[in-house]
């Protein structure tokens, strides 16, 4: 093929893996996603590298883990001379259309580097919108000390509360629409919507779809918190959801599930467009989430910046090649990263990456391999002092409170911490507190930590040794560059 194929990378924000109805979950209406694996490979166990946007992001668009570089914090982006999936798309001939979220280049930076256009998905902040949106708020959080005031849910809502994603999605089809017949130049279409993300609220239909009957089991509050994280505990406690019953918290998830379901219809839109254009064949579609979310699990709502389960960081992987690449359909129980998407887009772009990166490209996996890594990982967290990865200036009256005031604490809850899973276990090595030990076939909610449990003794040990080496291998990055000595 002498054309570079087209490129759609599609990133919801917050949405977890089983959120997807052919992932499992009976109550999801997910109909545009589950076809694609008609055409393209779904990863059944894909993981994040952080549970947080702003780290997890500046991970899968560089290829490097967090920590190889400090992306531990939504406060520190990337750098001007950092590598980055779109810019090296676009210094490769491709036609860069950034529409949606950022989360990676810092405000004040030109985004020309990266990008051909850019549209934000929503007009300049006014006060006005501000005032709205505060109302908005405060409609449906209750007063302070209420058990609503935490939980992030707002239920069903009208589409103007919730209108930046609808922006993204017809400013993407208009540019799909809008392209030349006979286009030479390849595109890239990097669409980055809000949802799932909270707050839960979304309007009908898709609100009034979901059969609650249906929601599966929430993961219960832990009997004793000293097995799970402490950071799991503060923010239960936090949030005061102690006295929600399980019907509040399954409409809750309803609520998510519905999120996840109007993004489902828009990635549908995006498919209908580029098949409307005759482009779908000769395009590459990527589909993807930066990080999940506990929707109700444990009694939690939000994410958290170094817990692990899997509904913080499984995500949804779906990948449709192009034509030319060959495939075997089908849901892939391979272990993946999303630090692993740069070596691939560039594998299909027939791009050489110059610089040190630590992903594998999923390529051979397309074409039918089950073996991929034999590890996966996700980190986060933070050492004792280090104030500017507390992310402070919440205060009581903000949603994120909870959280981030137990960030800003100097007790053990924000440990610097890593996950690694090998096969049907998971390992987390944390400072400051209790290690964890999971067998996620057997238990699944991952609330009976094995890490006491004497015969696991030479598991954790082969666990630790294989995290040495992963940091060994990924520790730093040596820039491609010699500075002047002299």
């Amino acid at each position: 093929m002498n054309k570079k194929p087209n490129l759609v990378i599609f990133v919801a924000d917050e949405m977890r893996a089983d959120s997807l109805r052919h992932l499992g979950n009976k109550a999801s209406i997910t109909p545009n996603l589950d076809n694609m694996v008609e055409d393209g490979v779904s990863f059944r166990n894909a993981y994040c590298q952080n549970p947080v946007c702003v780290p997890s992001r500046c991970s899968f668009l560089t290829g490097w883990y967090p920590h190889t570089k400090g992306h531990r914090t939504m406060h520190y982006l990337l750098e001007e001379d950092d590598p980055m999936l779109l810019k090296t798309l676009k210094e490769n001939g491709y036609h860069v259309m950034w529409i949606g979220r950022n989360d990676v280049i810092p405000a004040d930076k030109d985004l020309s580097k990266y990008c051909h256009e850019y549209y934000p998905g929503e007009s300049e902040l006014t006060n006005e919108s501000m005032l709205r949106y505060a109302e908005w708020e405060k409609s449906w959080r209750g007063k302070p000390g209420s058990d609503n005031y935490y939980s992030f849910y707002a239920g069903k809502t009208k589409r103007e509360n919730v209108i930046t994603d609808w922006n993204c999605i017809d400013e993407a089809i208009e540019y799909i629409h809008n392209l030349p017949q006979n286009n030479i130049q390849p595109f890239c279409l990097y669409i980055s919507l809000v949802f799932p993300h909270p707050p839960y609220a979304c309007e009908d239909p898709w609100y009034s779809m979901i059969d609650r009957s249906k929601i599966d089991d929430i993961r219960p509050v832990p009997k004793d918190w000293s097995n799970k994280a402490s950071m799991l505990e503060k923010i239960y406690e936090k949030q005061n959801l102690i006295n929600w019953k399980l019907d509040k918290f399954k409409e809750l998830r309803a609520t998510y599930l519905a999120m996840v379901s109007r993004v489902d219809y828009q990635f549908g839109l995006i498919i209908n467009a580029l098949k409307e254009r005759n482009l779908y064949d000769d395009t590459s579609i990527i589909m993807f989430s930066d990080h999940g979310d506990y929707a109700g699990d444990y009694g939690i709502v939000e994410k958290t910046q170094n817990t692990f389960e899997d509904p913080s960081c499984r995500v949804p992987l779906i990948i449709k090649p192009h034509k030319d690449i060959k495939v075997k359909p089908r849901i892939s129980n391979a272990l993946a990263e999303l630090v692993d998407l740069p070596a691939t887009i560039a594998d299909m772009a027939n791009i050489k990456l110059a610089y040190t990166q630590f992903g594998k490209s999923l390529l051979h996996v397309l074409e039918g391999g089950e073996e991929h890594k034999d590890a996966v990982f996700c980190e986060g967290g933070r050492l004792r002092g280090e104030t500017q990865a507390m992310e402070q200036g919440h205060g009581p009256e903000s949603l994120y409170w909870p959280r981030l005031s137990t960030q800003c604490e100097e007790g053990p809850a924000h440990t610097k911490a890593v996950m690694i899973r090998v096969g049907n276990f998971k390992y987390i090595e944390r400072l400051y507190e209790r290690n964890e030990l999971y067998d996620i076939k057997n238990d699944p909610q991952e609330l009976n930590n094995l890490i006491d449990q004497e015969r696991y003794k030479n598991l954790v040990n082969k666990m630790k040794d294989r995290l040495l080496r992963f940091y060994i291998e990924t520790a730093d990055f040596v820039p491609i560059r010699k500075d002047r000595r002299y």
